[in-house]
């Protein structure tokens, strides 16, 4: 006896087996067309700078730096690639420093509001535009070319600030990733004092498996992982972490997850009420005040 399927039903089998076929259609058309495509879709990087120095403090340093290329360089376009980055420093040459790591989407110029709070809690800023977004080189990004980026970007801010206890990394969505991953790599207290994670996740895998079957469909062999959840224990400094109670992008259970299985928090999961976000306000600010401080 045929089996009959709910419309529902029907319309997800039909979307899954024709994203297979695309799926397939990519693979056998070539891997790299795939992979460009995905990670294109993944990350969304936002060029150019929709602002200028509009607004930016007295003593802002907006500068790019030219990346190291490959040796032997594979092309003169490996080697003029570039790295764009905001310095906004404290009057103060002893203000703590921080490393500012954004998400997908949105680039420094979208994310002023979070660098401009995060400079008034006290710290001196560093933050970067990966390449594929602001000024930095037009490439399409992945998660390798993030990490290259966030390892120059933290070459910066040693010069920057030479002393380890006065140096903090901050990521965001995404970028908490980036932070997890950068931090797993240095050592504490020799090389930094703190890690802060807003609206952090467990991996990339875990947020399109959260977000319904076409996200689950873009991963599909994708190499893009970002898995804080298996870097996060090799983290032994400071943390603290604050996430939205209704993120629909980033769950708050996939931060929470991400928390309990860090080695080292100096505060509660904070948590942040969707009225606050509507309006502006910057509630984890105090707390990061109080790090800074």
């Amino acid at each position: 006896m045929p089996v009959s399927l709910a419309p529902t039903t029907r319309a997800r089998v039909q979307a899954l087996l024709l994203g297979l076929l695309l799926v397939l259609f990519l693979t056998i058309s070539g891997c790299t067309v795939l992979d460009n495509w995905q990670r294109q879709k993944i990350y969304r990087p936002t060029p150019g700078d929709a602002i200028g120095s509009t607004g930016l403090p007295a003593g802002t340093e907006r500068y790019q730096i030219a990346l190291r290329p490959p040796q032997p360089a594979p092309t003169s376009d490996a080697a003029a690639q570039t790295l764009a980055l905001w310095w906004l420093p404290q009057e103060h040459t002893d203000a703590p420093a921080l490393l500012y790591l954004h998400g997908t989407f949105r680039n420094l110029s979208e994310n002023r509001h979070k660098i401009d709070a995060l400079r008034d809690a006290g710290f001196s800023v560093l933050a970067v535009d990966y390449r594929g977004w602001g000024l930095s080189s037009a490439i399409v990004p992945s998660e390798q070319t993030i990490m290259q980026d966030a390892r120059l970007a933290w070459e910066e801010l040693v010069r920057r600030q030479p002393a380890a206890i006065r140096r903090v990394i901050y990521g965001h969505s995404m970028g908490s990733g980036v932070a997890v991953a950068l931090a797993s790599q240095l050592r504490y207290p020799q090389d930094y004092a703190g890690l802060i994670l807003e609206s952090a996740f467990t991996s990339f895998p875990d947020v399109a498996r959260n977000a319904g079957i076409l996200p689950r469909l873009l991963f599909l062999g994708s190499r893009e992982r970002f898995d804080s959840l298996g870097k996060i224990a090799q983290v032994h400094a400071p943390l603290l972490m604050m996430h939205g109670r209704q993120d629909r992008t980033n769950p708050i259970q996939l931060g929470t997850a991400e928390y309990c299985r860090a080695t080292l928090a100096i505060s509660p999961f904070v948590t942040v009420s969707s009225e606050l976000i509507a309006s502006g306000s910057t509630q984890p600010v105090p707390v990061v005040t109080m790090i800074a401080k």
